[in-house]
């Protein structure tokens, strides 16, 4: 039985959660996000604390509530603070730049990598080697760092590459004769 959908969900002040018809609608100072809930899942508000249950008590019941339980809290978070990922480039000449809805990229190749941003999503170069990714959608982030990750992935001998700030690249020795 999942124990993440024991655990209630509070809504901060400022945020406000509609449940009707199947679906979970919340709306925040950032945005507005929706969600339709599985037949085997099914939620309750009581002020600002809002509980997932199974309908069914069975395995998968449990398993699609603690999923649900997740996803609605994401969804909470998401409006009222947002999500973001930092990613650094690590390498001579690697530089990124954001003009508009546009990342440029420049990663050793011989062409430039023009990111088209995707909506719901903003991206700031504080410094020509870091980005920031962020929104109000947790999958969304997380999705657009991955791509941009996977243009140049950090590489173990010298470790250059795209790499996201808290990640820990396991550098390989080199070769010996």
């Amino acid at each position: 039985m999942s124990r993440v959908a024991k655990n209630p969900i509070t809504v901060p002040s400022g945020v406000e959660v509609k449940i009707a018809n199947g679906e979970v609608n919340v709306k925040g100072s950032k945005s507005n996000m929706q969600l339709t809930l599985h037949k085997l899942v099914s939620v309750n508000q009581d002020d600002s604390v809002i509980t997932v249950a199974s309908v069914a008590e069975s395995k998968e019941g449990w398993a699609m509530a603690g999923t649900f339980r997740a996803l609605i809290n994401n969804m909470v978070v998401g409006v009222s603070a947002g999500f973001t990922k930092k990613l650094q480039l690590v390498g001579v000449g690697y530089r990124a730049q954001a003009r508009g809805k546009v990342l440029n990229l420049s990663l050793g190749f011989s062409h430039p990598v023009d990111f088209k941003v995707p909506e719901g999503i903003t991206i700031e170069t504080p410094s020509p080697t870091e980005i920031i990714v962020s929104g109000c959608d947790k999958q969304k982030v997380g999705q657009v760092a991955a791509v941009i990750r996977s243009y140049r992935p950090p590489e173990p001998y010298k470790g250059k590459g795209v790499r996201y700030a808290d990640e820990h690249v396991v550098r390989k020795e080199a070769k010996k004769k």
